[in-house]
């Protein structure tokens, strides 16, 4: 493994993000995999700690007649009701979307008679049913499901998150390449282009560990919402944090210094010493 390789290994100083430019692409690649594994399950165990048990719960309280037909949900038992509430998540059926069942859960989940709607934070949005979908919503036949499915979506969480950093993180460094490149340039800093895409891919992955640790706090009940927000627009100021002071640790560019204009001729370079030796034997015959 090359010394530049071994010399780029950790993202969490602006050294080290800034040694990534001199680093081969694959092994950016795979510094990220790492990082984005650690990103993955802090994601998949928030997920799994704050929903999955209230999904469990609601599947338990689920009526022994219930499904989604035509667009249109019918519902065995009485309207409003509560299936289950935890702290991060509630799911509700309110048929007529009256608010009457809503709780103080961050992100409430309602089943209305012709949509699904969505309250968080910034409001609700409403979701209709897909006209051609049928699925049932009886105990009896959901808790098979969620049973086989619940490791599939917890997989496909993990996998999912993976994916979209490393894919983020490759297209957002095409953005910021050519601004550190300049800024680069301007500093009078030893960075190419390609170099600058590979700094810029490594400064992303600081900010995105620090959402992973605030996605944790927020699993554990130390973070709110809020705080989670403001969490993610720092993990965005860390980037650029990064982006603008690991250009300046690396080694500046050397101008080649410029000639003496009141130097005469350089001297011509001393003959060999067997040379001047048999140049100044007079006596010596000729090798002809």
């Amino acid at each position: 493994m090359s010394r530049l390789v071994l010399s780029a290994w950790q993202p969490f100083t602006p050294r080290g993000v800034g040694r990534f430019a001199t680093a081969s692409t694959a092994w950016l690649l795979a510094v990220q995999c790492v990082c984005a594994l650690f990103a993955a399950a802090a994601v998949t165990w928030c997920v799994r700690a704050a929903w999955f048990p209230v999904v469990q719960r609601a599947v338990q309280n689920l009526p022994d007649f219930g499904e989604v037909r035509s667009g249109r949900l019918r519902w065995g038992e009485a309207s409003p009701q509560t299936l289950a509430e935890g702290r991060c998540l509630a799911l509700v059926v309110d048929l007529d979307h009256g608010g009457d069942a809503r709780g103080a859960a961050h992100v409430s989940v309602e089943l209305g008679s012709a949509s699904v709607r969505i309250y968080s934070l910034f409001g609700y949005v409403d979701a209709p049913y897909p006209a051609d979908w049928a699925f049932a919503l009886s105990r009896s036949e959901a808790l098979p499901w969620w049973g086989a499915w619940s490791p599939v979506i917890l997989a496909g969480v993990f996998g999912g998150t993976v994916a979209a950093l490393v894919i983020s993180w490759a297209v957002l460094a095409l953005m910021y390449a050519v601004p550190v490149w300049v800024f680069g340039q301007l500093a009078s800093r030893a960075l190419g282009l390609r170099g600058a895409w590979r700094l810029s891919g490594a400064a992303q992955m600081p900010g995105a560990l620090w959402l992973a640790v605030a996605l944790v706090a927020y699993g554990l009940g130390v973070f709110d919402p809020v705080r989670l927000l403001v969490a993610f627009g720092a993990h965005l100021a860390v980037t650029w944090v990064y982006l603008l002071i690991s250009p300046l640790t690396l080694p500046p560019v050397r101008a080649a210094a410029p000639g003496n204009p009141f130097a005469g001729e350089s001297p011509q370079p001393e003959a060999p010493k067997a040379e001047r030796a048999r140049g100044e034997n007079p006596f010596r015959a000729n090798a002809d």
